[in-house]
């Protein structure tokens, strides 16, 4: 399939797919013409990378387990995929704690002027 039934397939826009291109996520067979060929394997590869960026993590990161399964269903999770979300999970509850303290000052000014008025 070309670029664009992927896109549509998928879900992502060309430009992703461009972009995971030269992150060497995804590589695709080049035609005669040069356009980009996919096979039906490119799809699974996609939505794997959508999964990953979902989690918050980067195309860098991303590169280091593409190949891991997502799922602990059929087989373990690779160590590398599992240590990557121990920081990822210590990473978003710190921003937890950052945004519950903000929102309790913001909700104690509120208070405050409420009281004045």
């Amino acid at each position: 399939m070309l670029i664009r039934e992927l896109s549509r397939v998928t879900g992502a826009s060309v430009r992703s797919l461009r972009y995971y291109e030269t992150k060497k996520l995804l590589i695709p067979n080049r035609l005669e013409n040069g356009y980009r060929e996919y096979d039906d394997t490119a799809v699974e590869i996609v939505k794997t990378i959508q999964f990953y960026l979902s989690l918050g993590l980067n195309t860098e990161d991303i590169a280091q387990v593409i190949d891991c399964p997502t799922t602990t269903k059929n087989r373990p999770l690779c160590k590398v995929a599992y240590e990557m979300y121990k920081v990822k999970l210590d990473v978003v509850n710190n921003q937890l704690k950052i945004l519950c303290n903000v929102q309790l000052k913001l909700q104690e000014k509120i208070n405050e002027f409420d009281k004045s008025v």
